[in-house]
């Protein structure tokens, strides 16, 4: 399949391959690695989440548009993976305050920035050339499969750097403690019974000292969360090697390009206007960034969206203009996707932490374990080899299927009765599905293809949005008869807050949500690389940098809208939390096939 594509779709899919490692360790432990450290609400918690995933995708705008202007988009790529990795070298100190880890985000942020959407706008240069042009979707699933693998192997190994600093400390990790340790400290935990025997259990021994119990305990979780920011900067330097080393595999657009729009002014000239105006209006967003209410800093959001709008649209030429609204149309839809989408690493991430249950069966721990879920994928991968066509690749599978299937088992049977498994490891299914569903997609896309019935990349994006909602629906189920997070708090005869920890009744089986992550990924397929495709399909060549970044940028705004899902987390049931989303997408799908016609002739 590989033989069809350029080299270079090899070298970006293994430098994305590493930059992602770090980026989807942030997204499985930040949220918890704040409220860990800094004692913050789910509501505060979400919007420092939520700013941070803005601020990457936003910033990319700033990326694109210096690209387009200097042409020099695999410069650009070199400076965001350097920024990158000074970034989460910030994050990897322990003891900062919340000022300095804002800054090591922030610069995370502004890395991103540059090498994001510069990226796959050089993958998507690669397949203008009309002897690749034909296998444009499938390129990108393939690189999207690379961001997969490595966002796959980042919530393990955070959560084992987690746990072992936490055992070098003689503890053992509870999820649900760093919330009743600050809750002890403030004085406002209602229950101190279930936070001894909890105290006792993580620490193999009666806790006298609660409070001193309460301090070593937070700073030891949080410490570890900061050793794993670390090995995130490490894979950073894997990404760095790999593109300074085989970048000449990469399409180079060196020379900048002077065209003439109708209105007789330079296109250079207008692109340098753009810098000034994106990089005055990301200034306002980083100075403004702690002192603007809730709704203000919304409306920045937004109308750093619209200004990139107007913009675009005032500097393209009457030929380009049907392209670019076809482009802004799509880009509307993807804001609610990922504010749907991106909630697995903020409210889906307090439901596993808060409402799955702690301790799992030896059978389901294999999938919460590095080492056995590795051998239960490579026993699933022979099973599939053994159908193939080719009699070596059937004789590798059936060894695959049996030495791995016999491994798998023993780790069943070597498991015990109950196995305590950790809420960011619930991060890693949606890349593993990522990595597994890929080429099955691209076969039934290409089978499709072949019969000629193929749904275009508009139609792929509106049921991926249909689908999207059903994810929902299901976690939504989960939650029918469960205690809602607004319950456990009241405010006493004193006036003073109370706080109560979810009760084992109100958790469920672990395969609620990983059911409800496979439909998403589904979702994602569908929508997330075939929007790629598209916008570098669609978006004239002299804007290809500015238009990715555009696609980040309504990316930015559906992010900025996390916050939506962490400020109710503590006011509606949850039940009523999960029908907003539900209600977004389907809004979004009715959208889409609306204009359908519109977006399927833009890409002709």
């Amino acid at each position: 399949m590989l033989k069809e594509h350029p080299r270079g779709l090899i070298v970006a899919f293994f430098t994305n391959m590493g930059e992602r490692f770090g980026f989807y360790t942030m997204m499985a432990i930040l949220v918890l690695f704040l409220q860990a450290k800094y004692g913050l609400s789910e509501s505060q918690a979400g919007e420092y989440y939520s700013w941070f995933y803005f601020g990457i995708y936003a910033l990319a705008l700033v990326g694109g548009i210096l690209a387009d202007a200097t042409r020099k988009y695999k410069f650009v790529i070199l400076m965001g993976i350097l920024i990158m990795f000074a970034g989460y070298i910030i994050m990897s100190f322990p003891g900062n305050p919340l000022g300095v880890t804002i800054t090591g985000l922030f610069t995370i942020a502004l890395g991103n920035g540059l090498f994001k959407g510069n990226l796959q706008a050089v993958v998507g240069q690669m397949y203008d050339n009309p002897k690749y042009s034909k296998v444009r979707d499938s390129a990108f699933m393939i690189f999207y499969m690379g961001i997969n693998i490595g966002a796959f192997f980042a919530p393990f190994v955070a959560t084992g750097i987690r746990n072992w600093f936490l055992k070098t400390q003689g503890f053992l990790h509870d999820g649900s403690l760093p919330a009743l340790c600050h809750a002890h400290l403030k004085g406002t935990l209602e229950d101190p019974v279930t936070f001894q025997n909890l105290a006792d259990k993580v620490s193999g021994t009666a806790v006298t000292d609660l409070n001193l119990f309460a301090q070593h305990y937070l700073d030891a979780f949080s410490k570890g969360y900061n050793y794993a920011f670390g090995i995130a900067a490490g894979a950073m330097i894997i990404s760095l090697l790999v593109y300074i080393i085989f970048n000449k595999y990469l399409p180079a657009k060196e020379k900048a390009q002077v065209v003439t729009t109708e209105n007789g002014s330079v296109q250079l000239r207008s692109n340098l206007i753009a810098i000034v105006v994106a990089a005055t209006l990301m200034a306002v967003v980083t100075l403004l960034f702690h002192f603007l209410w809730d709704h203000l800093a919304l409306g920045l959001a937004i109308g750093l969206f619209l200004g990139f709008v107007a913009l675009i649209v005032q500097i393209s030429t009457k030929e380009e203009r049907p392209r670019i609204l076809s482009l802004i149309m799509v880009f509307a839809v993807v804001v609610f996707f990922w504010m749907s989408f991106h909630q697995n690493g903020l409210t889906l991430t307090f439901f596993a932490r808060d409402y799955t249950v702690k301790e799992v069966g030896p059978f389901t721990n294999i999938f919460f374990n590095l080492e056995s879920i590795l051998a239960f994928i490579g026993a699933v991968a022979g099973l599939i080899l053994i159908f193939n066509k080719k009699s070596i690749n059937r004789i590798i599978g059936a060894i695959m299927f049996l030495g791995l299937g016999v491994l798998t088992w023993y780790f069943i049977s070597q498991g015990e009765t109950r196995n305590p498994i950790a809420p960011e490891v619930f991060q890693s299914f949606n890349p593993l599905f990522i990595v597994s569903l890929t080429f099955p997609v691209m076969a039934v896309f290409a089978w499709l293809r072949r019969k000629d019935r193929e749904p275009s990349t508009p139609k792929k994006i509106g049921i991926g949005m249909i689908i999207a909602s059903i994810g929902f629906m299901v976690i939504l189920v989960a939650s029918l008869h469960l205690i809602s997070p607004h319950e456990l708090q009241y405010t006493n005869a004193a006036g003073d807050v109370k706080y109560n920890p979810v009760p084992d009744s109100s958790r469920v089986v672990p395969y609620w949500l990983i059911s409800s992550y496979l439909i998403l990924t589904v979702a994602e397929l569908f929508l997330s690389p075939m929007g790629l495709s598209f916008v570098s399909k669609v978006a004239p060549s002299r804007f290809q940098g500015l238009m990715q970044g555009g696609w980040l940028l309504a990316t930015a705004v559906g992010n900025k809208l996390l916050f939506i899902g962490s400020n109710f987390w503590g006011k509606l049931d949850l039940w009523q939390l999960w029908a907003i989303f539900i209600v977004c997408c389907l809004l979004s799908a009715v959208f889409i096939f609306s204009i359908m016609k519109r977006l399927e002739k833009a890409t002709k």
